[in-house]
């Protein structure tokens, strides 16, 4: 029977491990996953149209007037936003959609999709957080220093977010994960597309 997927936002503290929750998620479990524009340059290894679209401020900009992302925020002196086109059609097609955004697009995005799921991923502490952003390599001291400040105003909002998911191991994380956003197809929503669909089925087979 037809089934619309779900749509998931997955959030939480920069270092928390969220990229590669997501991309253990989609390699073993199939989900789909929206690539976001940034304006932030390109790190090693990063390409177009894999990690993320990458756009001049000037281009973000035009696509916000043109009405082309569902969500935006700017976050350390870049912008991330998400495209609308490809997430409205993996759902209608009944994919799972995984949406890697941070907390200004996730509730954005709530105000647009009222049976999204926000889930927001936290370390087990804020030492594990430093050591982590330490380990990536990819960012100077000063830098580390601000996404640490930001965790701390980002805690006031955590009660906003629909399930908080401790990141602690990750084996044992991407199965919780899965196990929660497989009951997502429970909500009423898609409860009341499974009436619908099965009384239809009924009804054309008398």
């Amino acid at each position: 029977m037809p089934k619309k997927g779900i749509l998931a936002v997955i959030s939480g503290f920069s270092g928390a491990g969220k990229g590669t929750l997501v991309s253990e998620l989609v390699k073993r479990y199939g989900y789909a996953i929206s690539i976001s524009a940034t304006t932030r340059p390109p790190r090693d290894g990063e390409t177009e149209g894999k990690e993320y679209f990458f756009k001049t401020k000037e281009e973000f900009k035009q696509m916000i007037k043109e009405g082309k992302l569902i969500e935006y925020a700017k976050y350390v002196d870049n912008y991330y936003g998400t495209p609308k086109d490809y997430v409205l059609s993996q759902i209608n097609n009944g994919r799972d959609v995984l949406l890697e955004i941070e907390m200004q697009g996730a509730l954005q995005v709530k105000e647009n999709f009222s049976d999204v799921s926000l889930i927001f991923i936290t370390p087990p502490n804020a030492e594990e957080l430093k050591r982590r952003l330490v380990n990536r390599g990819t960012e100077t001291a000063d830098i580390i220093n601000k996404r640490i400040a930001r965790a701390v105003e980002e805690c006031s909002y955590m009660n906003k977010y629909d399930y908080i998911v401790v990141n602690d191991n990750l084996n044992t994380c991407v199965e919780q994960m899965h196990g929660l956003l497989q009951s997502l197809h429970f909500t009423k929503n898609n409860q009341e597309l499974l009436i619908k669909s099965i009384s239809d089925n009924f009804r054309s087979f008398l």
